[in-house]
């Protein structure tokens, strides 16, 4: 339907979260991680040599990537799902990079973007332009690039790169987000002189995050040395084209594996490889904690429940991408929960503490949100419209909420396609025993 020149958008149909009448039992092979995705894509289009990534995620945001290091020159073949090719190439403008809300593409490619010859714009969805950016933008103009913003220093941004980066050491805030360390030494090889980055400030959250970035910078070929707290050196280099695994997404199963706590049943992730650069001792113990069974053998990763659930308390720092999920089993369970550690996802695709405290309490739960995360009493909730700010891991929450409260109904379940656009037939699938 068009209103004058104007495209009149239908808003998304509510889907309603399927209730479970049965222990669920599954076995999934889900889409692989989108953080090792993205690093994958960004190591690849710095290298000297073409580099596979076998088994990538195919969603929004690792679409954007590409489309954002296609921009820049790199060529990208992605049109087979299962193995993606990337051939390096020299990087020019002028080229526009379409964030939409992806943190890992709004934080990593304008360091990235400084290295290629002309201007580089950057945009995304209207969220995009909230979410943390200024500290990455002052530790690429003390590193030598030229970046043109608002004076809000966030989006929409302007790189006008130089074809090089001096480089040198770099003291960031990275408290809002481990991300505006990783999008600096990702890129950091290509630089002159490399790079020092000093993080000064509360602590960074999401740790496995940065472990993640030193050791596929170390796989491609970087010399990097994080053995001082808060202190990351990256030395001057060549990075080698190489094949990547990616890793199954360990984030994504985490609603998958909590149907199992909340119905009693068992799920099973195929695939899960016996190193993992993914938190999964973090996940264990906290999925131990509520009342699960964790076990890897060659089958996959499996997660039992007993059907009880029980209360956890928690800092989530590490693994702040787990909240949503372990906020909708805290609301199921037998005792309270208080979850802390997890001011800095204010700053997400949505403010998700504030979030999750407002959609719940319209359920009819007990939950009370702190500066830096949320106390939940458990009582029985009612069914409702559950609104999800564009935020993929809003529906996760509400999907696990549905398991056990009927008449949970969610307004935009298709904002999952931000990391997994098979969500709702996998979901629904596992439900109902058709998957």
């Amino acid at each position: 339907m068009t209103v004058g020149n104007l495209t009149a958008t239908r808003p998304p149909q509510p889907w309603t979260a399927p209730t479970a009448s049965d222990p669920v039992a599954t076995t999934l092979r889900l889409p692989g991680s989108k953080s090792m995705t993205a690093r994958a894509l960004v190591l690849s289009a710095l290298a000297g040599g073409p580099s596979t990534l076998g088994g990538p995620l195919r969603a929004r945001d690792t679409e954007l990537m590409a489309g954002g290091l296609r921009a820049l020159g790199a060529h990208m073949s992605i049109s087979d799902d299962d193995r993606w090719l990337v051939r390096p190439h020299r990087l020019v403008g002028p080229a526009h990079v379409d964030v939409g809300l992806a943190g890992t593409v709004m934080r990593f490619l304008p360091p990235v973007a400084g290295l290629a010859e002309g201007r580089v714009t950057f945009d995304g969805d209207p969220q995009a332009r909230v979410r943390p950016l200024g500290p990455l933008i002052g530790a690429l103009r003390s590193l030598g690039v030229r970046i043109d913003t608002p004076a809000t220093g966030s989006l929409p941004l302007t790189v006008l790169g130089a074809g090089r980066v001096a480089g040198g050491e770099v003291v960031i805030d990275a408290s809002a987000s481990s991300q505006l360390v990783s999008g600096l030494l990702l890129a950091a090889p290509r630089f002159d002189r490399g790079v020092v980055v000093r993080h000064e400030g509360p602590p960074v959250p999401s740790a496995p995050h940065l472990r993640m970035t030193v050791q596929m910078l170390r796989a491609a070929g970087a010399a990097v040395d994080d053995s001082v707290p808060d202190v990351w050196t990256v030395e001057p280099g060549p990075l080698s084209g190489r094949g990547w695994e990616i890793e199954p997404d360990l984030s994504g199963a985490v609603p998958f594996f909590a149907a199992a706590l909340v119905t009693g049943g068992e799920v099973t992730l195929q695939g899960w490889p016996r190193s993992s650069m993914q938190p999964v001792e973090q996940l264990r113990a906290l999925l131990h904690r509520m009342g699960g069974e964790v076990t890897l053998t060659t089958g996959g990763l499996t997660v039992r429940g007993t059907g009880t659930v029980h209360g956890l308390d928690a800092d989530l720092s590490d693994v702040s991408e787990l909240t949503p999920v372990l906020t909708a089993l805290a609301m199921l369970a037998d005792s309270p929960s208080r979850l802390t550690g997890v001011g800095h996802i204010r700053g997400h695709e949505t403010d998700r503490i504030a979030a999750l405290a407002r959609e719940f309490t319209a359920l009819g739960a007990d939950i009370t949100e702190s500066a830096d995360g949320l106390e939940i009493r458990p009582r029985p909730l009612r069914g409702g419209t559950f609104r999800t700010y564009a935020d993929h891991r809003m529906a996760h929450a509400a999907a696990v909420t549905g398991l056990a409260v009927p008449g949970i109904e969610v307004d935009d379940v298709a904002c999952t396609s931000k990391t997994m656009p098979e969500f709702p037939a996998l979901w629904s699938g596992m439900v109902t025993g058709k998957s």
